[in-house]
């Protein structure tokens, strides 16, 4: 039979440290994106992400349609007050990805605004107008002789 299991929480602070800037960071398994897993019911069941678990455990639901934001930007944190339940599009535009680096571009890569009636967009992605404008008629002159 073996020895029982001991409880989520006992197992869950087993695998936690207390950093000097107030993080308390998971030392158990991490996935290559750097957040950790956890089986809060043992070895036979389904994985967790610790942040979730501490945050559903301590405060409670996560409201539906919201994701956990690592205010601290440790993704190995579980410490609640590090956590903030926002929407997908908020936690993109927090952090230091793409889709952030995109958004904040106020001109393109030649100077022309992003804003006004120089801005387009097509599926989402912004443009140049006066960039797409020139791309054309370089391709019609390159074209018409031919």
């Amino acid at each position: 039979m073996g020895r029982p299991a001991k409880p989520a929480h006992v197992r869950f602070f087993s695998q936690t440290r207390i950093a000097d800037n107030g993080c308390v960071e998971w030392t158990g398994f991490r996935d290559r994106d750097g957040y950790g897993q956890f089986r809060p019911g043992g070895r036979d069941t389904t994985k967790a992400r610790p942040h979730r678990w501490a945050y559903e455990y301590f405060v409670g639901p996560i409201p539906d349609g919201l994701v956990l934001d690592h205010l601290c930007r440790n993704r190995a944190c579980v410490n609640v007050s590090h956590l903030e339940p926002v929407t997908p599009r908020e936690n993109t535009f927090r952090g230091n990805g793409p889709a952030r680096v995109n958004a904040d571009k106020t001109h393109c890569l030649n100077g022309h605004p992003l804003s006004g009636p120089n801005l387009t967009v097509n599926a989402g992605k912004r443009g140049c107008r006066t960039c797409a404008k020139q791309r054309a008629a370089s391709y019609y002159q390159r074209t018409k002789a031919s």
